[in-house]
């Protein structure tokens, strides 16, 4: 129904508007009384060979949405009725930002691939916090990816890390902290080894003093991007890491336009979906290679079938993510991807998804 129906339709909005009414459709799903809770009956992963426990949390599949598509936590019920093993927000800055000029969102329907230039455009933390509170228990973890204000200096970013934390800690499941970004001025800068070791330093310092009022002290994580150098990258794994990071998201999107065929190729922007795929897994090979598994990592760009999804845990993701394939896919890929790992893992023998990560190296 969603491709012969609604995809049509959507597709014939401008990207961003047709992704406002969606997100306001899934929204007003979100408070129909009772319903997320019935869907996800459905939609819940069958299989215990998915399930897992990082953290000290309970994750019934290793299917995650992606930061970017639920920037303001407005429809974060829905979302979980999907399927989904686990959810991330934002990216979310302390004050509220507009973004870029529209138009920013661009389809590249023959290359399976989305082009955007948001530039961390959102509600702001006291906004997420009001929306992330007023859900209570949830059936799945929600993570918070945060990012700066673009009116902040570099030399100032620790302090917009820290002020997000702060506020939000009592209802973020995990940070992220968002240093990839093509679409913010100077933002990757921060991905620099000595920079990103000081920040993440100073975002755990944060967690751990705000760990006596919330009593609970979420992981911290480290998305990174596709573009940097091999040696740079290994750089900004190795510091992430020593400085104390528990996790690494591989990758955000990418400023690279080889081999695209459709015209808005030429936009500026964050690149993201299919041609992703093959660079996205390369790179969760290499990190999990280099941390010797030490720590989880999520692997996420161009996913968009089971085999992906597996292709990726077998690189060293010990979790993954999808966003543009939900775009182009529809609300029924959550289930495909959960049926069809669990079918997969059975497949090549494992009893469980944990035994299949890295076994691709």
């Amino acid at each position: 129904m969603y491709r012969s129906l609604i995809k049509p339709l959507l597709f014939r909005l401008d990207a961003e508007d047709a992704h406002h009414l969606t997100i306001g459709l899934m929204d007003a799903a979100s408070r129909v009384p009772a319903w997320p809770a019935l869907a996800r009956r459905v939609t819940a992963p069958a299989s215990p060979m998915l399930e897992q426990t990082l953290w000290g949390q309970r994750f019934a599949s290793p299917v995650g949405l992606a930061a970017g598509l639920d920037k303001n936590g407005v429809a974060v019920p829905a979302f979980t009725a999907l399927g989904f093993g686990f959810l991330e927000v934002g990216t979310v800055t302390p004050l509220p930002q507009p973004g870029n000029d529209r138009p920013r969102l661009f389809r590249l329907p023959q290359d399976g691939a989305l082009i955007n230039r948001m530039g961390f455009n959102n509600a702001g933390m006291a906004d997420l916090h009001a929306r992330l509170h007023a859900l209570g228990a949830r059936p799945a973890p929600v993570w918070v990816n945060i990012g700066k204000n673009k009116v902040t200096a570099n030399e100032d970013a620790a302090q917009d890390y820290r002020r997000c934390v702060a506020a939000l800690q009592d209802v973020a499941d995990a940070f992220v902290v968002n240093v990839s970004s093509p679409n913010t001025p100077g933002l990757r800068a921060l991905q620099g080894a000595d920079d990103l070791g000081a920040l993440v330093r100073e975002v755990l310092q944060e967690v751990e003093a705000q760990r006596v009022r919330t009593l609970k002290a979420p992981p911290v994580l480290v998305k990174l991007a596709p573009d940097l150098h091999p040696a740079d990258f290994e750089a900004s794994v190795d510091a992430a890491v020593h400085a104390g990071a528990a996790g690494l998201i591989v990758s955000n999107t990418t400023l690279s336009r080889d081999g695209l065929t459709h015209p808005n190729r030429q936009e500026a922007g964050g690149l993201s979906g299919r041609p992703l795929t093959r660079r996205a897994t390369d790179l969760v090979r290499a990190a999990y290679r280099q941390t010797a598994g030490r720590v989880p990592i999520v692997g996420v760009g161009g996913i968009f079938t089971a085999q992906d999804a597996y292709d990726r845990i077998r690189a060293g993701a010990t979790l993954t993510e999808v966003y543009s394939a939900l775009i182009f896919e529809g609300p029924g890929l959550v289930r495909d991807l959960n049926t069809g790992l669990a079918r997969l893992l059975a497949r090549d023998g494992f009893t469980h998804v944990r035994e299949a990560v890295g076994t691709a190296g």
